[in-house]
């Protein structure tokens, strides 16, 4: 899968935040890549022609097997469709990146989360809330404390849908695989795909000092994925999970503004540091 993450073009390119490269509001995420995305996805949707081939960089997704993903079908303001990621925490509260409900320059005014599904606007359990809880310190200037809670009408775990735990852990997992899951792009290049669904990566995790090569003045708040071999999470999968040995350790934030297929780190918001202030709003 090439997933690149869906701040892309408000990630920080070359040490600089990306948005200092782009003129008004071609830097917010929605505009830029959530809304088209959104209507790529139900384009494809409308196929039935899936295949269970190799995508680049990662892999299919089959029912069941990240049973915590939520997609995010997001309502603006402006009355344009976007789309994110989340993972479900409870039978009412799932955890995204807080640029999926305010990306500085676009709010949304209700998600629709999808759950149980391997398709982004059709199947699945689909409840709508206008129910989310940005963290207090989200500043979409510099990307730092990309996290929000979500909640929502109460769902039964089947099968299908279970939730993750948030790992525990104060290790920086420097160094070991990691996974993630979402519906979005699947090169830089990619256009509506005619087996558009569900995938999924795996992801080398690499220290902050490494990632500060890349993105200056990177919090410790923050935790990286190698882009090697073209593996990246891409547009459209903000807000997904970031997995290692079945628990939550990140977010999908943001990625680099030269594209998913360059061999760049993504970055994620670090579910340790995060994990205290997330328990206390579910």
């Amino acid at each position: 899968m090439e997933l690149f993450l869906v701040l892309v073009l408000l990630g920080v390119a070359a040490a600089v935040p990306a948005e200092h490269q782009y003129a008004n509001r071609e830097r917010y995420y929605h505009e830029a890549i959530g809304i088209k995305e959104a209507a790529r996805i139900k384009a494809a949707e409308e196929t039935t022609d899936y295949t269970d081939t190799r995508i680049i960089g990662g892999l299919y997704s089959e029912l069941g097997e990240f049973p915590y993903m939520g997609g995010l079908v997001i309502s603006l303001q402006s009355g344009a469709t976007s789309v994110c990621g989340s993972a479900m925490l409870t039978n009412t509260r799932a955890v995204t990146a807080a640029h999926c409900w305010w990306d500085g320059g676009n709010l949304a005014t209700m998600f629709t989360v999808v759950y149980g599904s391997l398709t982004l606007f059709s199947g699945g359990v689909r409840v709508d809330t206008r129910d989310v809880i940005l963290h207090g310190n989200w500043n979409p200037s510099v990307i730092t404390n990309d996290v929000a809670v979500i909640a929502h009408s109460y769902v039964n775990y089947t099968d299908f849908i279970t939730p993750i735990a948030m790992t525990a852990s104060t290790s920086q997992f420097d160094g070991v695989s990691a996974q993630a899951v979402g519906f979005g792009r699947q090169s830089d290049n990619a256009g509506i795909s005619m087996s558009q669904r569900l995938h999924h990566v795996t992801l080398q995790v690499i220290s902050n000092t490494v990632c500060l090569n890349t993105f200056r003045g990177l919090p410790t708040t923050n935790i990286c994925t190698s882009g090697a071999g073209g593996r990246s999470v891409c547009g459209g999968d903000s807000g997904g999970p970031l997995i290692h040995n079945d628990q939550l350790i990140g977010i999908v934030s943001f990625g680099h503004v030269f594209g998913c297929e360059h061999g760049h780190p993504q970055v994620f918001s670090r579910i340790s540091s995060y994990r205290v202030w997330i328990l206390d709003r579910i």
